[in-house]
């Protein structure tokens, strides 16, 4: 069995939990670039045939309907390459987008800590940001060079695209702000109550701050009478349930003993003494370190172990702690 097999079955980010589309299930690869991994989940198709042909027109010409939304295909694009380049940079592993409907999934795991989360969330509105100067920039400069009036109607197809892009990046950059759990905001605000709460509770701090989210948001849809906002509601209603049954498991975890002959090579931290790994071929969960790395359903094998801190992985005999050094005039003959 190939090394780095045991992995936690309780401990890291919520991201872990399958409420997420998999980005290799009934998905179209695209392309890979910067060692990441796009793909288009099938559904994304027939959104944008529904949205192209029965959204109210703002363009003369057809075409540039079809660019505005190919446009926005690469806005959201852009901010989650943002998140992932962002994760790698602080060391964390990102090597797979997703796009479908309700937007973009960047599949990133940065390290565990506050500071890597904030930085690997931050930087994917960071990217709105930017656009948006660049799109509104081009919009006066349009309006300025060209003699068009944002009051007058109806306006050049090309400065309405502009002037579009500007508000999708807005928009989206507002949205994605709001401290809703699991959108860009929630996770912010999880990374910043993490320095003063601690991971676990941070979590279920912004899991039940996501539920008055989820009721804004869903008396929202129903005032507008939207299916997406609705869709969008239940989505987010999901992913609060998730985290915040990962916050209770990561609590309950961090509360078990700590074991003394073994600590992290890599942070130092000794691992807690209980079933809390799991095994990756009968599933089956048990205490690594006290069964020498051995599956008591199955008796798989493996010599390596993923840190419940850290999330690193290294062999179960590098775990073991040197014994405490001998008082001083004492020796072993």
């Amino acid at each position: 069995m190939a090394a780095g097999q045991w992995f936690l079955s309780v401990a890291g980010s919520v991201e872990k939990v399958p409420l997420m589309p998999q980005g290799r299930t009934n998905s179209l690869r695209l392309f890979r670039v910067f060692g990441v991994d796009v793909y288009l989940h099938w559904t994304w198709l027939l959104v944008a045939i529904w949205q192209i042909a029965y959204r109210p027109r703002t363009y003369s010409s057809f075409a540039w309907s079809v660019i505005e939304y190919l446009a926005l295909f690469l806005i959201v694009l852009l901010h989650e390459f943002g998140h992932a380049l962002a994760c790698r940079q602080v060391g964390g592993k990102a090597d797979r987008i997703l796009l479908w409907p309700l937007g973009g999934v960047a599949y990133i795991s940065p390290p565990e800590r506050p500071g890597a989360l904030l930085w690997s969330v931050a930087a994917g509105p960071l990217v709105n940001v930017v656009l948006f100067i660049v799109c509104f920039g081009l919009t006066l400069l349009g309006s300025v060079l060209y003699h068009v009036p944002f009051q007058i109607k109806p306006q050049p197809d090309w400065f309405q695209f502009l002037f579009n892009l500007s508000v999708i990046n807005l928009l989206l950059l507002v949205f994605n702000l709001l401290p809703i759990y699991p959108l860009d905001g929630g996770q912010i605000l999880r990374a910043l109550l993490w320095f003063p709460l601690g991971r676990a509770r941070s979590l279920f701090a912004v899991a039940v701050a996501g539920f008055a989210g989820v009721a804004m948001l869903a008396v929202y849809a129903l005032y507008e009478q939207s299916f997406w906002m609705g869709f969008l509601t239940l989505f987010i209603l999901l992913r609060c349930f998730a985290a915040l049954k990962v916050a209770q498991r990561l609590t309950a975890t961090e509360q078990l003993p700590r074991r003394t002959d073994f600590a992290c090579p890599s942070c130092g931290t000794a691992p807690p003494a209980g079933a809390i790994w799991r095994c990756p071929q009968c599933r089956a969960a048990f205490d690594c370190f006290a069964n020498d790395g051995i599956c008591p359903q199955c008796q798989a094998r493996d010599e390596s172990v993923q840190c419940f801190n850290c999330k690193t992985v290294h062999p179960l005999v590098a775990w073991r702690s040197p014994p405490p050094p001998l008082p001083a005039g004492n020796s072993i003959s």
